[in-house]
């Protein structure tokens, strides 16, 4: 036994965790498997939302050790929305320790539903179809000005187009909303955090902010702003149940790591589906226990 926990239970704690990281970066939904899973090991729900938020830091840095190449470039916005995530994680943290324990235990069935319906409308796999659109109507475009001008270039070397679509647009063309939004995903991701990864991409999206593996990177630094700032604040205020959080964000971070070469092989409707009906699910069964 460790600290409450046989070794049987922090294994299959370790595997929710990879569960999650997988999850996460599948479809951005890593609390919809991980916290019901420290939930059935009967850690009371703040204690275990706080643990999760540990947990799921290890899906956070995965993600953005992958997304070095889509971050090139971005340094003043990837501060700019660390920085941002860090705030609002800490303002969310707060709140989840310092409203009634009533309050989360209320708001989790709903926020979780939330979450499932989020990834049911699928804003992911829009911008995917809508980005694979542009890119097909680039090529065609450009395709029909090489049949016109194939004499022109054997002669006259040209530089290589890069599509406007590639681009990501600076940050004094944002509208000021954007700001409000990605300060309100920021803290929703310290007080709970499933599918705040799917409500960012949503907002950048909305936004226009650039294509879909550039903002996808970027969501991923707000969450982790997010989840290390309040990670840090759980910490501090002894909210964590430590051998549970350790297990989970090792699990995040191989779950992460291992996801790329699984999910190709899996169409992303199944695993959408997937989701969407364990949210459903684990959405009633703590509906039926809270209400």
């Amino acid at each position: 036994m460790i600290a409450g926990f046989s070794i049987t239970s922090l294994l299959l704690i370790l595997l929710a965790g990879i569960g999650a990281g997988f999850v996460g970066y599948a479809v951005g939904a890593s609390s919809l498997v991980s916290y019901p899973a420290l939930l059935a090991f009967g850690i009371p729900p703040v204690l275990a939302n706080a643990s999760n938020t540990v947990g799921v830091v290890g899906t956070g840095i995965g993600g953005v050790m992958g997304a070095r190449k889509e971050l090139k470039g971005q340094a003043v916005r990837s501060i700019t929305y660390v920085v941002i995530g860090a705030f609002g994680g800490v303002a969310g943290a707060f709140l989840l320790l310092k409203l009634d324990p009533s309050v989360f235990e209320f708001a989790a069935p709903v926020l979780i539903l939330l979450s499932s319906l989020i990834i049911a409308i699928n804003p992911r796999g829009r911008m995917q179809a809508k980005q694979a659109a542009a890119q097909l109507k680039h090529i065609e475009a450009t395709e029909a000005t090489e049949a016109t001008e194939a004499a022109k270039r054997a002669t006259t070397p040209t530089a290589p187009h890069r599509p406007p679509e590639q681009l990501v647009q600076p940050m004094s063309q944002d509208s000021w909303w954007v700001w409000l939004g990605v300060a309100a995903v920021a803290i929703y991701s310290g007080y709970f955090g499933a599918g705040a990864g799917t409500l960012a991409l949503a907002v950048l999206d909305a936004a226009k902010i650039g294509p879909f593996h550039k903002i996808n990177a970027l969501k991923t630094l707000i969450g982790t702003g997010a989840n290390i700032s309040a990670s840090v604040v759980f910490i501090i205020q002894g909210a964590v149940d430590w051998p549970a959080a350790i297990m989970l964000c090792i699990g995040c971070f191989i779950g992460g790591y291992i996801a790329p070469s699984i999910t190709r092989k899996i169409p992303a409707n199944i695993m959408r589906d997937a989701a969407v009906i364990a949210g459903i699910i684990l959405t009633i069964d703590l509906g039926l226990k809270t209400y």
